[in-house]
């Protein structure tokens, strides 16, 4: 592995690994975080293919990348219901979690992955490890009956919002189109999530998000996702580090995203709770590792 693709293999670390802190940082209701990490991804998306001179997808290609950025963002809006609910250093691991039990068992059951039994056991392991270790983020030393069942209610919703993040993940490969080419497309779709959502919600009698300031200073959000997906983009392609080799280093992400919450968010945790925690995210990622490698 050369400096540069390393590097480049890094830039999801920082990029998703900084996203939800800011969001947070930002603050505003989760609709306003999601119009404004959507706009700020259009805006990313939409100068990167004017310098790549990258057309739209056409057809089903072009229906299928749209599908994929509403899978993303009505995900995302789940996601960031539960930074409110239980902080993004706990829900963060949760959903990392989530989205690898889903890329797993659709890579086994829809694409023939792991073939074979041994495969199959040694994955299955993997995917325990993952669960433990996400556990292991939400553990509290002291616990009470309102936090416990806050926690539960976060776990349910953001095990909903794996549907998005699966559509997302699955739906551009019913297609022929590369990453590149499908990251406008994307974006759109997210915009499309945003938009309507606050339509919506404007509706039901809540201050339309696309008057409020705070939606547009989260386009700051959007530039940081923007930047983590096209740089795992090209991590992932052959002549850098590969796909099995770009998604591990991408989960790293998981690790900066749960330690900035915790120091720059003021989501306190006992010195136990972080000891526990950090051993969680470790054996997040090396479940991660096992399941690229088999």
């Amino acid at each position: 592995m050369n400096t540069t693709a390393l590097l480049i293999g890094l830039g999801p670390l920082l990029g998703w690994g900084l996203f939800p802190t800011i969001a947070s940082k930002f603050g505003g209701r989760p609709v306003n975080q999601i119009v404004g990490t959507a706009f700020g991804t259009f805006i990313f998306a939409f100068v990167f293919a004017l310098i790549k001179g990258l057309a739209l997808p056409t057809g089903m290609d072009l229906v299928f990348t749209v599908i994929s950025g509403i899978g993303w963002a009505s995900a995302q809006i789940i996601t960031f219901k539960c930074f409110a609910m239980i902080g993004s250093s706990r829900a963060m691991p949760i959903t990392t979690a989530f989205q690898l039990l889903g890329a797993s068992l659709w890579g086994v059951i829809a694409l023939g992955n792991w073939p074979g039994v041994t495969a199959k056991i040694i994955g299955g392991l993997a995917l325990i490890l993952i669960i433990i270790g996400a556990s292991l983020t939400v553990w509290s030393e002291h616990k009470s009956k309102e936090n416990t069942q806050l926690i539960t209610k976060a776990v349910a919703w953001l095990a909903v919002g794996e549907i998005g993040y699966w559509a997302y993940s699955a739906a551009p490969q019913a297609t022929s189109v590369d990453g590149m080419h499908a990251f406008l497309p994307q974006a759109i779709g997210m915009v499309i999530v945003g938009v309507v959502y606050a339509i919506f919600l404007s509706m039901r009698g809540e201050k339309s998000a696309l008057t409020e300031a705070v939606s547009y200073r989260q386009i700051w959000s959007g530039f940081f996702f923007a930047f983590a997906a096209l740089t795992y983009l090209i991590s992932a392609q052959p002549n850098m580090n590969g796909l099995a080799t770009g998604f591990i280093l991408s989960q790293t992400s998981v690790v900066l995203a749960t330690l900035t919450g915790i120091w720059f968010l003021g989501q306190k945790k006992t010195p136990k709770e972080m000891a526990v925690t950090i051993g969680g995210l470790v054996l997040i990622l090396v479940a991660a590792t096992i399941t690229v490698m088999i």
